[in-house]
This record gives C-alpha cells, sequence and structure tokens, in this order.
C-alpha cells in the first residue's frame, strides 16, 4: 500500500501543486494545500471507485481543499503577490517591469472574474484552464456527461469574455 501512495504521489504531485497555486497564487499555501490534498486523497482512497482516473480524482479533492481552506479563513483568494504571479507568466525574464505589473494585474482580473462566475461554470473552467483536464476528465469530477461540459465551458469563456470586456470600459 506505501509503494502505490508513493507511486500515485511521484506521478501526480508536480500537477496537483501547479493546479493550487493557480487557484492561490501563494506558493506556501499550494505546498500547504498540496499536501493536505494528498493527506484527504489517502484517507478516502476507499471511496475511490474507479470511474474516473486518478488525477481526476486527486483534482476534486485539491478544489475542495481549496474552497474548504477559502470557507475557514473567509477569503476569496490567497495572498497573492506580483512575484509570485510573474513566475506563472511566460518570457518574464526578458520582460520588463511595467509588463510584469500589467500582465499580473490582467491575470488578477481574469482570476476575479471567474470567481464570480456561477459555480457549475466555474468549475469546468477551474479544471480545464488551471488543472488541465480534458473534457472527458473534467466532466467525470462534476458528474456530467462530456457534452455538458463542452456546452458549459463555452458558455463560461462567452460570460468570462463579456464580464472583461466590460471591466475594460468602466
Amino acid at each position: 500500500m506505501r509503494e502505490e501512495y508513493e507511486a500515485v504521489c511521484r506521478k501526480y504531485y508536480n500537477r496537483i501543486y501547479l493546479f493550487l497555486l493557480k487557484l492561490c497564487g501563494s506558493r506556501d499555501l499550494a505546498e500547504d494545500l498540496t499536501q493536505e490534498t494528498f493527506y484527504q486523497a489517502i484517507i478516502s482512497l476507499h471511496r475511490f471507485s474507479g470511474e474516473s482516473d486518478m488525477f481526476t480524482y486527486i483534482a476534486s479533492i485539491a478544489k475542495h481543499t481549496y474552497y474548504k481552506h477559502l470557507r475557514k479563513n473567509k477569503q476569496r483568494f490567497g495572498d497573492i503577490s506580483l512575484n509570485d504571479i510573474a513566475e506563472l507568466l511566460p518570457g518574464r525574464e526578458d520582460s520588463d517591469p511595467l509588463y510584469m505589473v500589467e500582465k499580473a494585474g490582467e491575470a488578477l482580473s481574469v482570476r476575479s472574474s471567474i470567481d464570480r462566475l456561477p459555480a457549475k461554470y466555474r468549475d469546468v473552467v477551474l479544471y480545464r484552464v488551471y488543472a488541465g483536464m480534458s473534457f472527458a476528465q473534467t466532466a467525470a469530477a462534476l458528474g456530467i456527461t462530456e457534452n455538458s461540459a463542452k456546452v458549459i465551458f463555452y458558455r463560461a469563456k462567452k460570460k468570462l469574455t463579456e464580464d472583461l470586456k466590460n471591466e475594460r470600459n468602466l
């Protein structure tokens, strides 16, 4: 059993950590949440039915762990620093500081817009964009059909585009 657990951790740890880092924006918090996620995965492994793949199962636990943290701390976002966000941006070493600050602001706007989406839209976006899950994996995690996941994702993108456009026009 221990060998199986270690194999699962080695295989999925980085993906889950990056998923949580994108959600919370803080490396320290992402590390804590990742450890809590794997702890929760181990103690609830008896409930894993095999209907989805293991990554989908663990990503779902990670999302719930993140939202539990938010509820416990009564906040919508983790402590997001510009440095943490800048590290997520491609080509940051080549960028000037003004560009990095502008991109960090855009990243916060997008994350804020995602957070305002209705729960079912937000969950699909989080799984697709932040966890890099396929529509099939997203559907399995949410207990919906693959086609529903595609439709919800399309509607969420449309709503996000409108929200961001309205925000820029203010």
